[in-house]
């Protein structure tokens, strides 16, 4: 017989790391359900969704700066915007001070389709965070903080 004290983590509620991949499985399965309405994946509306936010804030957004944001692979990030161009949603253009840069701009059809999307998935985040009541503000603290870490590999 297997001796479980052997097994650091066996227990579902002593491994945060598992406990967090769950919570992120679930959620993303209600995220992604509401946006097969709209037509895009998760990676899509993120990017979209960051583009837009960051056109707010930005002069130039280039497609390392999206990746960043998003705390995606920059390859991945090429990738996936290269779909949305191709879909129309999205223009990559040379960057006029950076020759090796692309100048992201969405175009009027993918700010509509991240401004359409954006209320389904607020109201995902809002239905299934809305266990944590009052302590949503002390853990979104803590993963930002996680985030801000970053990561560490031994």
């Amino acid at each position: 017989m297997i001796d479980k004290k052997s097994f650091p983590g066996q227990e579902t509620a002593e491994s945060t790391g598992f406990l967090l991949w769950q919570v992120t499985s679930i959620w993303q399965r209600n995220v992604a359900a509401v946006l097969r309405g709209h037509e895009l994946t998760q990676v899509q509306f993120a990017l979209l969704a960051s583009l837009m936010w960051l056109e707010d804030k930005e002069e130039w957004v280039t497609q390392a700066m999206l990746a960043r944001h998003a705390k995606l692979d920059e390859m991945m990030t090429s990738q996936v915007l290269r779909s949305l161009e191709g879909r129309k949603l999205l223009e990559r253009h040379p960057h006029p001070h950076d020759t090796r840069a692309k100048h992201l701009v969405l175009t009027s059809s993918g700010r509509e389709k991240a401004k359409a999307a954006l209320p389904d998935v607020e109201r995902v985040d809002l239905e299934y965070f809305s266990i944590l009541a009052d302590s949503r503000p002390n853990f979104n603290q803590s993963l930002q903080d996680l985030i801000d870490k970053g990561g560490c590999h031994g």
